[in-house]
């Protein structure tokens, strides 16, 4: 019997056929359709039979691609539950407002965006009216991820609803006067209205996947069920060229998000032009969804072509829709009927004789008017099917043009990102369009007016109904009074105040040690957020594993390798760390949701995000800024840092220059602590600050970035006195003369200042300078060199207003005797931030170029930061000041091989 399959080798012929008969007369039908009904019936015989499959429960690998048509037939649309007249009165003026606000923004030069919201006005608008539900109730309600440049049609709505007004509108992109409206979703900026800032293309349908995997998170761990609360991401067809907005597309569907929608306006165009010129992006993005789990929802036609698909008796018609690529698409947007008759349907004779049957109005109806996106029934029953899927995540592919409404001047052209305006005839057949009752007179002086209908209009009367209904405005941003958190027992804090005599500890093991006692805090303790990229083994986290959990969906389903060891790997349904896999992206998306749940949900969490340093500012310092925007709390822990202490990985491990990088960010409080007990007191402070009372002046919607070093050293004792110089960044460790040292009461001085891992170095040139060329040195511990040029800078500005005021870091050094040489693990620009506020003279050493593999002590000395060159530098200072002669920094760096 010949192969009933075909003559390709198939992965099937390993697995035995029961009954080869059957088979061959399943393929023998196949067949047989092809030769006698064409090649396109079988493939619909086909896709039919598989739907029944997968519909009837078996277990059949889905298709990646349907056809260029709508997932919902007209037939099987829901009514809508609503006045679909008034709903449409409210998006025409929406509309208006959107455009006249950017419009007259333009005259002061600030820009704006106008073609995206006219494309994505019945995207927003039907879920605003039936599905988003607002926050008064369980005060979570549904996270909105809105596009960032559809911000004018959010705004115009708040402006319909009366919680914006004309002069608000007027000073759209105008905020330093304090009463305008930020561009685009920015919560720092707008705190009462936007939650999420969405507008660095891609961070925001990653943090909306994570958003909704929190959600479960809270809701396993019984801190709080948010099981009703859904995640809707507006994004855009071009932002899913973006590697972050498809990055976590499987753990979306592996851990069966269907709290979460994602909503793609496909208008086909991106900035500059068409998204896939000469392809199609629904089919790709469709494929792509598929692939990784997800349920797919296509709503690409409007009414007007169900003429047309029910005259397609050949498939012609469908296969031509799928082979026209997007730019051709966009091209009919701009042509004549006898352009489309003779370009579309010309192709094929069974169109050419479905386009006689077809009038030019219809045609240029459904080329250029009728879209899914712009119906809002087609609209409603895609909403209506993603929120009735269960078991996955949904992606609504939603076709529109791009310009909808603005005139031929806008729509599909390949410019529209750019084009800030509209000009008063453009408004005026724009107001004819939408059956606006805007009179021509209200154009005073060439300006476009505002429309409103009256704040007791039917219009404002009935969306003000359904918001109530749906639990409150939306989008809005709650912060509700929470208590404060309780302060944990001093004990925690306390553990290293005594040092650790002669067992060496590392300040990461330090940080774990710390916070697995704060975890056991009767009252605080279940708030912690454990989040680590795949390397609790290497921070010393494993010990957390069988006592915390790791969260998990579905629990532990497999009995682990290590279960009959005392730290196995336990993954539990109410566990409390987020093991993220090598994912940093993700890793940062948790850390945003869950440092922004005490807005999102009305839940205090701590999250503590621990990495390799070189892997988190470096490599999402992006998502960084989202997080200080979206105004998140919490600990970021850069482990392994420094450019030496990590031996042996590199260049690419070698981190020399994450606090530059996290200096940038206003809301980074960037520490480099030296001694396990800074670590506790930094953290004792960070708590009270962000989760306790706040200091007079003091900002709480900050987050902490601590570097820990993962070398063994000594731990101190903690001096006395030195906690406001640990939070503030800088105090004296000791002088020579505390450390035990011989020196002569007239021996040359210098004051070392040193961060993290080289305070270690620091000390032990202290001891060389005394021993071996009679100096003192002082050595002090700068936890913070960017909280002291924070300080500095706030100190200069208060001057310019007429207060008296110095910076922390000259009042602790008043006074003090000899230059001053600053040293770091980091590039020397880390320290030399506070250069000009020291009134000594001030130098610096630190780890400047690209990392290298080699032991510390090799590393060290080839950047010229070890011990022995910090007493060269030393040395070199005072000599300079001629307090020692030129000749013994020679003698130095013959000594030491320099």
């Amino acid at each position: 019997m010949t192969d009933p399959v075909g003559k390709l080798p198939s992965q099937l012929d390993q697995l035995p056929d029961r009954d080869p008969e059957e088979t061959a007369e399943w393929a023998a039908s196949v067949d047989a359709v092809s030769e006698h009904a064409g090649s396109h019936r079988a493939e619909y015989l086909l896709r039919r039979t598989l739907q029944h499959a997968e519909s009837a429960g078996l277990a059949l690998p889905r298709l990646l691609e349907t056809d260029y048509v709508n997932s919902i037939p007209t037939s099987a649309e829901p009514t809508v539950d609503g006045d679909e007249e008034l709903e449409s009165r409210i998006t025409a003026w929406n509309r208006w407002n959107a455009a006249a606000m950017v419009t007259r923004g333009s005259k002061h030069g600030v820009g704006g965006h106008i073609a995206t919201f006219a494309s994505a006005a019945w995207l927003y608008e039907t879920g605003f009216n039936h599905f988003f539900r607002g926050k008064e109730g369980d005060g979570s309600g549904d996270q909105l991820y809105i596009q960032g440049h559809a911000s004018p049609g959010i705004y115009a709505r708040a402006f319909l609803d009366g919680r914006l007004s004309e002069d608000h509108l007027d000073n759209f992109r105008q905020e330093a006067g304090g009463n305008g409206l930020p561009s685009y979703p920015h919560p720092r900026r707008l705190p009462w209205l936007w939650e999420f800032p969405t507008v660095s293309m891609g961070l925001g349908p990653l943090s909306a996947i994570y958003q909704a995997r929190f959600n479960r998170y809270l809701t396993h761990r019984g801190i709080k069920d948010v099981s009703n609360s859904h995640v809707w991401a507006f994004l855009g067809d071009g932002e899913m060229d973006e590697p972050e907005s498809t990055a976590a597309l499987a753990l979306a569907s592996r851990e069966g998000l269907d709290n979460l929608t994602f909503v793609i306006n496909c208008n086909l165009q991106r900035l500059d032009g068409p998204v896939r010129a000469n392809f199609k992006i629904v089919q790709e993005l469709e494929a792509q969804f598929r692939g990784a789990g997800w349920n797919v929802v296509k709503s690409l036609w409007g009414n007007a072509w169900d003429e047309l698909f029910q005259l397609d008796t050949t498939g012609a018609l469908v296969r031509r829709i799928r082979e026209v690529p997007d730019a051709q698409v966009q091209t009919y947007q701009t042509r004549d009927a006898a352009y489309i008759r003779e370009d579309f349907f010309g192709k094929d004779p069974a169109l050419a004789e479905m386009a006689k049957l077809l009038s030019d109005d219809k045609i240029i109806e459904c080329f250029q008017l009728s879209r899914g996106g712009h119906e809002p029934r087609k609209v409603y029953a895609a909403y209506r099917a993603a929120l009735a899927h269960k078991g996955a995540p949904t992606v609504i592919l939603a076709q529109t043009v791009k310009g909808h409404t603005l005139g031929d001047g806008f729509a599909s052209k390949n410019a529209n990102h750019q084009m800030k305006k509209l000009t008063n005839d453009e408004f005026k057949q724009m107001r004819d369009l939408l059956e606006l009752p805007i009179p021509d007179s209200a154009f005073v002086d060439g300006v476009v007016p505002y429309g409103h209908p009256g704040a007791d209009s039917p219009e404002v009367r009935y969306l003000q109904e359904r918001r109530a209904a749906l639990g409150g405005p939306a989008p809005a941003r709650r912060t509700q009074p929470l208590p404060a958190l309780p302060a944990p027992a001093e004990k925690a804090f306390t553990a290293f105040d005594k040092g650790s005599g002669s067992q060496s500890v590392a300040t990461t093991m330090a940080f774990v040690r710390l916070v697995k006692d704060l975890m056991r805090d009767k009252q605080s303790g279940k708030r912690w957020v454990p989040i680590v990229p795949d390397e609790a083994r290497t921070f010393g986290m494993e010990s957390l594993f069988p006592s915390l959990g790791i969260y998990s969906p579905k629990g532990q389903t497999y009995e682990p390798v290590d279960r009959d060891q005392l730290m196995y790997y336990r993954e539990a349904k109410d566990g409390q760390i987020l093991n993220e896999g090598i994912t940093e992206a993700g890793s940062m998306a948790d850390f945003i949701a869950a440092a922004s749940a005490y807005a999102t949900h009305g839940e205090t969490m701590i999250p503590f995000y621990i990495f390799y340093s070189m892997f988190g500012w470096q490599r999402t310092a992006d998502q960084m800024w989202q997080l200080g925007d979206q105004l998140g709390k919490g600990f970021l822990i850069g482990a392994t840092a420094g450019r030496t202490t990590l031996t042996g990985e590199g260049l690419q491990h070698a981190d020399g220059h994450s606090p530059v990088i996290a200096a940038t960010n206003p809301a980074a409080l960037t520490y480099d602590p030296a001694f396990a007990y800074e670590v506790a007191t930094i953290v004792k402070d960070g708590l009270r600050r962000m989760y306790g009372e706040t200091a007079p002046g003091e900002d709480s919607d900050v987050f902490y970035y601590l570097t820990v070093y993962n070398e063994p050293m000594p731990q101190p004792a903690k001096p006395e006195g030195v906690d406001e110089g640990i939070v503030r960044g800088l105090y004296r460790f000791n002088t020579a003369e505390s450390a035990g040292l011989s020196v002569a009461g007239d021996a040359s001085r210098t004051q070392l200042l040193a961060s993290g891992t080289a305070i270690h170095w620091a000390l032990k040139a202290q001891r060389l300078l005394a021993e071996e060329w009679g100096v003192a040195a002082d050595v002090w511990s700068a936890t913070s060199w960017t909280e002291l040029r924070r300080d500095a800078l706030e100190a200069d500005a208060a001057l310019l207003r007429g207060e008296e005021r110095t910076p922390y870091v000259r009042q602790v050094l008043d006074g003090v005797e000899g230059p001053v040489l600053a040293v770091s693990d980091y590039m020397r620009q880390v320290p030399d931030q506070i250069a000009q506020w020291v009134a000594q003279d001030y130098t610096s050493l630190g780890a400047d170029g690209f990392g290298l593999s080699d032991t510390r002590d090799a590393a060290r000395r080839h950047f010229g930061i070890d011990a022995e060159s910090i007493v060269v530098a030393a040395l070199a200072q005072l000599a300079r000041r001629g307090e020692v002669s030129a000749s013994s920094v020679k003698e130095a760096r013959a000594k030491y091989g320099l």
